[in-house]
């Protein structure tokens, strides 16, 4: 729980931050967070958009979707406020260093409680300013002409596309040896085995599987990305059977509420109707 003082000061803080920056237009093109007419729904579009190409064309995309350990906690404070005085105009720097700065931390187990112990790294979980402090500690993270990336905050996705397999996964291999050695020196982590290497195409065979820190990342036939469940030849069926599951639960829940035994009127069904159902399969 953060203090509410503090988030209506973020808020300003975040505000005044766009306004300085041009509308933080050092936000990459591929980050879809913290921009204008930019969210997750557009970035599925484009992500989708570049696998039907790719099947259309009869290409082979090869995918990897990385999951990033712990990333808001594990945002190098060094790191951060260099790239804060590189990145935004002079007075943040002091007020970012202010805001990081000298924060602690307690474990209570039972009745026993731990000393203090200073925090070294991480953007406060439920502030304002950390998901964009996130997105700008990763906003140099390296692009490839030959690969297509997008990222929501942490959640982030690299095709390459090509009519050899081979080729593909080579070009996508060659992208993340680069982003290998970023993460190694801004202290970030993947988890590999919780990542997953995926190839969209309706030809036969798969693309060679590819490696970071020198493991293999698993192959999958499905993967889930922003929501969406996507399956190797994008028919969505793997989408659509979810979604359906979850709509028919949540359905059987509410029942006793939008029922016809229910004693509400039809406006407040409808309602429920519109906040809790709708937005399943919307």
């Amino acid at each position: 729980m953060l203090p509410t003082i503090s988030k209506v000061l973020e808020k300003l803080i975040y505000k005044q931050i766009t306004t300085d920056t041009g509308q933080q237009g050092w936000i990459p093109h591929h980050q879809f967070e913290f921009r204008r007419a930019h969210s997750t729904i557009q970035q599925c579009h484009r992500l989708a958009d570049t696998i039907n190409k790719a099947i259309e064309n009869h290409q082979y995309c090869t995918a990897v979707f990385l999951d990033i350990s712990q990333a808001f906690d594990k945002v190098w404070h060094p790191g951060l406020l260099f790239k804060i005085k590189r990145t935004l105009p002079p007075g943040y720097y002091n007020l970012m260093k202010s805001y990081l700065q000298d924060r602690t931390y307690k474990v209570k187990f039972n009745t026993e409680t731990s000393t203090l112990h200073p925090i070294h790294s991480g953007v406060p979980q439920g502030s304002i300013l950390g998901p964009l402090l996130y997105t700008l500690y990763t906003s140099d993270l390296p692009t490839s002409q030959k690969t297509v990336i997008s990222t929501f905050a942490d959640d982030t996705a690299i095709m390459a596309k090509d009519l050899d397999p081979t080729t593909a996964s080579r070009n996508l291999q060659d992208h993340l040896t680069g982003i290998e050695k970023w993460l190694q020196k801004w202290r970030i982590k993947v988890n590999q085995n919780k990542s997953t290497h995926i190839t969209f195409t309706n030809r036969k065979g798969q693309c060679p599987s590819i490696s970071i820190n020198q493991t293999t990342i698993p192959q999958g036939s499905t993967v889930k990305y922003l929501g969406l469940h996507l399956d190797s030849k994008l028919t969505w069926r793997e989408h659509i059977t979810k979604k359906r599951k979850q709509l028919d639960l949540k359905t059987r829940e509410i029942n006793w509420l939008i029922g016809k035994i229910s004693p509400l009127s039809l406006e407040n069904k409808l309602l429920i109707y519109k906040t809790v159902l709708k937005p399943i399969w919307t």
